[in-house]
């Protein structure tokens, strides 16, 4: 099996407009679909959802950016590490992702395996 990175951008949870019921009911679609990526052997530890909060060193002089480093659904709101055979397995499991019900999207990278 081969480890993938997912990284989220944007969805829900950057839609100011969404009402509290539909972000409690938007998040127990994550639930479902995790607890699924879970049964199925894909989910490994060390993902979570991001606070909209932080920092960002950029360049050669090392300028601090405070707060949001992008508007909405540019805006990195969360992360998975996955299992799957190949690329195109961890594709189709990210098919089923709730960020995108939101027009959010779901970035699928390969991690490099060090020890080769």
């Amino acid at each position: 099996m081969m480890r993938f990175l997912f990284l989220f951008r944007g969805g829900a949870f950057v839609s100011p407009s969404l009402l509290p019921d539909q972000r409690s009911a938007h998040r127990d679609t994550w639930r479902t679909w995790l607890n699924g990526l879970s049964a199925s052997g894909h989910l490994e530890p060390g993902g979570h959802p991001l606070d909209g909060t932080g920092r960002t060193v950029r360049g050669r002089a090392r300028v601090l950016v405070e707060g949001p480093h992008a508007e909405g659904n540019d805006m990195v709101t969360g992360t998975l590490l996955i299992l799957a055979a190949n690329q195109d397995e961890a594709t189709a499991l990210a098919l089923g992702c709730p960020v995108c019900e939101y027009d959010g999207s779901v970035e699928i990278r390969p991690i490099l395996d060090r020890a080769r």
